[in-house]
């Protein structure tokens, strides 16, 4: 075959112009620049060029300090996130942890307020109800001394913050970074309680309040009646796993007996379903709730063993909800969709190991994760899903990763013309369209 050569060039190519949709998307459709501007500050750059500029890195993929370095003297750099100067690793460092807890509140509104200004869909279940999952995602930070590190229930040394994901989209309107030792039900409460107000906030539809085991609490349950109380508009239901915390088996095996609607879908092994009503007290308060209750009992194992004693699985769900037993097993069966969330932030987005040894640093990088992962699910569900999107097969959802791959990283000559700028793609680019319908949806105020 005929050799390449290599040459220098002084042409201005950018290997991500996808930066000036995210540009577009922070200055335009958010206050954030503003917001961060407002805080005091007696010189050096300004508040919004030095997040933006540390935005502008996670949106492709890096969350290390030392990869603004990289982006020195960039002109595009510059151009796409509208910013004046680029900050060195050391200020980005600096400069976080000085003023973490005053960017901490901007930057968790901004990306609410982003998600209102582009009236993201929020698509519900198909009862009618949107998702709203919470749940914890421990992030192995192990061979670190950083604050905040310890050892977790996944048994490694890390965080474990919890998040909040809206819809089938995945949206998600709060991650808590939390201390890896830190028990899941501990201020969860509070949590829930921002959290159901940003919900109401993104969506007119009822909202179902989806959450796992470890947080099973009469605690959790108050809090959604209280909101209900307080905001008759907004209705959420919730759908909670219920711990059983040792309870006697062989005794809810008698009540199944009697109460059961019984399957055998193998030999030696039936499945029972059926709902109790508990009564709970909290604060004086008592509460009347039901529970979907599930016996398992085997008699034959999968290889077609017999058992000398039967092994007996007993799972409960506390819901609010007006539907058959086996429709609530499968609208918590879909709760599992949020590990997928989970993981895009962790590989996708590479931010399982936070940067800074200061907690505070690493709450604002998570909460600037945030905001990028709202922008870019924002792109993917509104670029890389429907007619005419390039990509090979159809899917209601994209992954952030390629989303990435598709807009992020998208090869382009960055051009000034007098006072215009041009974004030029190559001959063969694929979604020239879908980049400049997003880019004037976004440079829109």
């Amino acid at each position: 075959m005929k050799r390449f050569e290599i040459e220098d060039s002084d042409e201005n190519i950018t290997s991500h112009s996808g930066l000036s949709l995210v540009g577009a998307a922070i200055r335009n459709q958010t206050k954030l620049t503003k917001d961060l501007d407002d805080l005091s500050l007696r010189h050096g750059i300004s508040h919004s060029d030095l997040m933006i500029s540390y935005l502008g890195l996670i949106s492709l993929g890096k969350n290390d300090f030392e990869a603004i370095n990289l982006m020195a003297d960039n002109d595009f750099f510059k151009a796409a996130l509208d910013i004046d100067t680029i900050p060195t690793a050391d200020r980005v460092r600096q400069r976080l942890d000085e003023r973490a807890k005053d960017y901490l509140p901007a930057l968790k509104k901004a990306s609410t307020d982003f998600l209102k200004s582009v009236q993201a869909k929020v698509t519900p279940l198909p009862m009618g109800h949107v998702a709203l999952d919470c749940d914890v995602t421990p992030f192995d930070n192990s061979g670190s001394k950083k604050e905040g590190v310890s050892f977790t229930y996944k048994k490694h040394d890390g965080y474990a913050p919890m998040a909040a994901y809206l819809g089938q989209e995945g949206y998600c309107i709060e991650f808590e970074l939390r201390e890896g030792k830190q028990h899941c039900q501990k201020n969860t409460p509070a949590l829930l309680r921002r959290t159901l107000k940003k919900a109401s906030e993104l969506t007119d539809k009822p909202i179902l309040l989806r959450l796992d085991g470890g947080n099973d609490s009469i605690e959790n349950v108050d809090v959604v009646l209280e909101f209900n109380e307080k905001n008759p508009q907004a209705k959420v239901d919730f759908l909670i796993k219920w711990n059983p915390r040792k309870k006697d088996v062989n005794h809810w095996l008698e009540v199944a007996e009697e109460q059961a609607q019984w399957e055998e879908p193998r030999p030696g092994k039936r499945v029972g379903v059926f709902e109790v009503t508990v009564e709970r007290h909290w604060k004086g308060y008592d509460y009347k709730i039901p529970r979907v209750m599930r016996i398992v009992e085997r008699t034959i194992d999968k290889h077609g063993q017999h058992m000398v004693v039967p092994e007996i699985e007993i799972e409960g769900w506390w819901v609010s909800l007006d539907k058959e037993p086996q429709e609530v097993i499968d609208l918590y069966s879909d709760h599992g969709t949020s590990e997928q969330f989970h993981s895009e932030f962790k590989t996708d987005m590479d931010c399982e190991r936070l940067p800074s040894g200061k907690f505070s640093t690493n709450e604002a990088v998570l909460a600037s994760s945030v905001l990028i992962y709202n922008i870019l699910r924002y792109l993917g569900q509104n670029g890389l899903t429907g007619k005419g999107t390039p990509l090979r097969h159809k899917a209601k959802r994209r992954r952030i990763k390629t989303v990435m791959q598709e807009l992020m990283y998208l090869a382009a000559k960055f051009v000034r013309s007098g006072r215009r700028l041009k974004i030029r793609f190559g001959k063969y680019c694929r979604v020239v369209e879908i980049f400049r319908r997003l880019y004037g949806q976004l440079a829109t105020p």
